[in-house]
């Protein structure tokens, strides 16, 4: 799971798009919530914000494999914010 993690944020920061399409916070959240309605994002910095949204817009697969990864990073970068 670290591994899928790991991979996610190296190609979210790689893909320079990604960023471009969801450049703020506000749009990241959008993006987020209408794919995940009621998920708790407060923890997250901008730039958590927009990299989260860009994995979700960049997953290959349906839409529960899409949700999955992205509750999956959340919840990684929630625990890394609690410590």
């Amino acid at each position: 799971m670290k591994t899928l993690i790991t991979s996610a944020l190296i190609a979210t920061a790689a893909l320079t798009g990604a960023a471009s399409a969801a450049s703020t916070a506000a749009n990241a959240t959008n993006i987020i919530e209408s794919a995940l309605p009621g998920t708790d994002l407060s923890a997250l910095s901008t730039e958590q914000l927009v990299a989260v949204a860009g994995t979700l817009q960049n997953t290959d697969g349906g839409a529960a494999k899409k949700a999955g990864v992205t509750r999956a990073l959340i919840k990684s970068l929630q625990f890394k914010a609690e410590q």
